[in-house]
């Protein structure tokens, strides 16, 4: 565009007609093609003018749980399923304010509650390397539009692993940050100690500059750190060697895959050879993180679901004869049958005579968890690991929901102890794409790029 060979609206329109033409990845929800296309030729203007933002020329996508006004946002739930926003998320707002251009609303699991992008009341969406695998979740239209080259970039969010999963499934790069780094207001709530929103890319570069224009305070958000927002955009000047732990309960797991486990040890001898120390660490803690973390989230998810009754806004059963049936059949109908286990689970572990056997329990856990990795992070700089602990796996392949919940052994570290992790692309298996995750201590993201440059560039 510098060099006038491609204007702003022809770039909107490819993406356009990429869209169009990979409609069976049902990656977006709703493509905004009027408004992009008007947005560009305004910005076109303001950058032949001098007076663009940051993002000019950016155009990007949005997960179906982040409101952006005047839009349409549903959180991939057939209890929101026409709900129009009365306000944009600080994330979006700060976004626009840099010029970039929202091109539509990607798919995502109901309610961000899902590790394989099955959840969604629009379908699932399907991996743009292999249309018979999971994209992965929740985030897995945000992941597939990024890979199938339908947008540049896109926001996703991360309870669990929601970002870096299915990054690792299809093949780019995906940036969850540090607890309270981006403004939570806007952003359609699963389980708000965990939640947060970041970033899938296709290198360091743009993950940096999104994250530097979205970083910050935020008078609406209690939980947005007000801390100093690093300059993200220089992380290149980040040229020296880092001391990189390396969990060995996490190389020995038995769900570890044997092309994963032979991927990564591939890693760690890049690591090595580029002059990095890498040392193996213990973390016993490692099988008590996925059973501690289903039980927070759903106690936070059950909570913050109950506002969807069919009063005020959301789905309303036209079928109720008086309010009991009208909170009960709204609910049922307008809910999907993941949500509803995970509403009913994390009740039950805050129901009277349960609720110091499970949730007071693992916030102990979780307190635990948070001490150990702080132990980890006075001796190294980061901690590595696989991203998942198998390429993707087939659509409808997995109908258990525990075996499912085990998919997030390795990504729900980051976010019971609140750290900043990525994952990048560095490697495939059967033409599936495997990714290595990287994890930073709190406020760290310019290292987490830094590494991932340098590994992307070996």
């Amino acid at each position: 565009m510098r060099e006038g060979s491609l204007t702003l609206p022809q770039l909107v329109q490819h993406y356009i007609e990429r869209e169009q033409a990979h409609r069976t990845l049902n990656s977006y929800i709703e493509v905004f093609a009027d408004e992009a296309m008007q947005s560009a030729i305004e910005i076109e203007q303001k950058m032949k003018a001098g007076t663009a933002g940051r993002l000019a020329g950016m155009v990007i996508g949005i997960k179906d749980n982040i409101c952006y006004k005047d839009h349409n946002v549903s959180a991939a739930s057939g209890m929101l399923r026409n709900y129009n926003s009365v306000f944009s998320s600080t994330a979006v707002e700060r976004l626009v304010a840099e010029d970039a251009i929202i091109l539509g609303r990607l798919n995502c699991d109901e309610f961000a509650m899902g590790g394989s992008n099955e959840n969604s009341v629009y379908g699932p969406v399907r991996n743009p390397y292999n249309r018979e695998r999971v994209a992965g979740g929740s985030s897995g239209g945000s992941a597939a539009a990024v890979a199938a080259g339908l947008c540049l970039a896109a926001l996703g969010s991360d309870t669990g692993g929601s970002i870096r999963q299915p990054a690792s499934f299809c093949g780019v790069v995906g940036l969850k940050p540090t607890y309270g780094r981006v403004s939570r207001w806007g952003l359609i709530a699963y389980a708000s100690s965990f939640d947060q929103i970041g970033t899938l890319t296709l290198c360091a570069d743009d993950a940096a500059l999104l994250l530097e224009v979205m970083a910050g305070a935020d008078g609406r958000d209690a939980t947005a750190s007000s801390s100093l927002v690093d300059d993200y955009t220089t992380f290149e000047k980040c040229t020296e060697k880092y001391s990189i732990a390396h969990i060995d309960e996490c190389l020995h797991h038995p769900a570890l895959s044997p092309d994963v486990k032979s991927n990564f040890e591939t890693q760690l001898d890049t690591l090595r050879s580029a002059g990095h120390v890498v040392q193996r660490v213990s973390f016993p803690l490692l099988k008590h993180m996925v059973p501690a973390y289903y039980i927070l989230t759903t106690a936070e998810a059950s909570s913050n679901l109950s506002r969807y009754n069919g009063v005020f806004y959301g789905h309303r059963s036209p079928s109720a004869s008086h309010i009991v049936d009208l909170y009960t059949q709204s609910r049922s109908e307008g809910f999907g049958a993941e949500v509803k286990r995970r509403i009913m689970l994390g009740t039950f572990v805050l129901s009277a005579g349960y609720h110091d056997a499970y949730y007071t329990r693992a916030q102990k856990v979780r307190r635990l968890i948070y001490d150990a990795t702080a132990r980890i992070f006075e001796k190294f700089d980061l901690i590595v690991g696989p991203t998942t602990p198998r390429p993707a796996f087939g659509i409808g392949e997995i109908a258990d929901p525990v075996t499912m919940y085990l998919e997030d052994i390795f990504t729900v570290h980051a976010n019971l102890a609140g750290l900043p992790a990525i994952s990048i692309p560095t490697g495939q298996s059967k033409n599936l794409p495997l990714g290595t995750q990287f994890m930073a201590p709190v406020f760290c993201e310019k290292r987490l790029l830094a590494i991932a440059n340098q590994l992307m560039r070996q």
